[in-house]
């Protein structure tokens, strides 16, 4: 049985295009980037970290036969992990940041099955066309950027700021399809 240890509706919905049948776990784990962590590092961590706890919340018998799936995604901008907005003011100040540069967006996966792991990340970049404070403004105002790696959703209104995108389109919405479906075959689930 696959779980998916995510609440976000994005990969709720990327992992059924891949047509995986699923179970949803809620998962607290802190999202904490350590000093010496790399960004590529830490986003490996806490996708790692989140299919630990989703397969630590199971039953003793649901863990026998359960895959988890746990996945994360940040913007790293010089280095700087950009996570998810605290509010309006610093949503319009990471676009601004964002704005006429080229920045990365890290999506890593992992799966675990009793003693099995494994895990794959993906980088692709992105480059913002250049904002000016006004439609920055028109931006937020929508309420898109909340909840969302960067302060934008690639899957929405925030198309329209993204100029180039070299990579993976599923990677930057939240879930790196192909990854997925490779290391879904690898665990003998689906991922055609």
């Amino acid at each position: 049985m696959l779980y998916l240890a995510s609440q976000s509706p994005r990969r709720r919905e990327l992992l059924k295009q891949l047509g995986a049948v699923f179970s949803v776990l809620d998962v607290n784990v802190p999202e904490q980037r350590a000093a010496a962590e790399t960004p590529h590092t830490y986003v490996e961590r806490v996708a790692r970290d989140k299919a630990h706890a989703g397969l630590a919340a199971l039953s003793r018998a649901d863990r026998d036969v359960a895959v988890v799936l746990g996945s994360d995604t940040e913007v790293v901008l010089d280095g700087e992990v950009f996570g998810k907005p605290r509010d309006a003011d610093d949503a319009a100040q990471m676009l601004g940041r964002l704005a006429g540069r080229r920045h990365d967006v890290v999506s890593a996966v992992w799966l675990v099955a009793g003693d099995r792991e494994r895990g794959d990340v993906c980088v692709s970049q992105v480059r913002f066309t250049a904002l000016d404070a006004a439609t920055i403004a028109v931006y937020v105002a929508t309420g898109e950027p909340f909840g969302k790696a960067g302060g934008y959703a690639i899957q929405g209104r925030g198309a329209a700021l993204i100029e180039h995108l070299q990579g993976s389109y599923s990677s930057v919405m939240g879930l790196p399809l192909f990854e997925t479906a490779r290391l879904l075959r690898e665990f003998g689930g689906p991922g055609a």
